[in-house]
């Protein structure tokens, strides 16, 4: 049984299309529904369930990248606009009403204090 990655071969692509059973088979119209291969073919029908299950096809591996460095790609190009329209980093502003009187009182406080030691 084979495990990892599945090599595609063109001749046995094309040896699977122009069988002669496969011709029988259509041109007779015997084939069996879909999922009844354990009716038709039982040792076939396991063997391809379990090779279906250890193998992976050849091209995942290099889909599965792509999509990751195409997603890092994204995210740093969002990222770069935004500091370059100066929306990035930006100090959160003080809008509430109280803390801006707040910070009125401190200074009047502070200024008050420092007249008094001047005088």
């Amino acid at each position: 049984m084979k495990f990892g990655f599945r090599m595609p071969s063109l001749k046995k692509r094309v040896s699977a299309r122009l069988s002669p059973a496969r011709l029988v088979r259509h041109s007779l119209g015997l084939k069996a529904p879909r999922g009844w291969g354990w009716l038709t073919n039982p040792r076939k029908a396991a063997y391809n369930r379990v090779y279906n299950r250890t193998t992976t096809g050849c091209l995942i591996i290099p889909a599965i990248l792509l999509l990751v460095i195409f997603a890092v790609l994204i995210t740093a190009y969002e990222y770069r606009a935004k500091f370059l329209h100066g929306k990035g980093l930006q100090l959160p502003s003080v809008s509430h009403k109280a803390s801006g009187e707040k910070a009125f009182e401190m200074g009047a406080r502070l200024a008050g204090k420092q007249a008094e030691n001047s005088q």
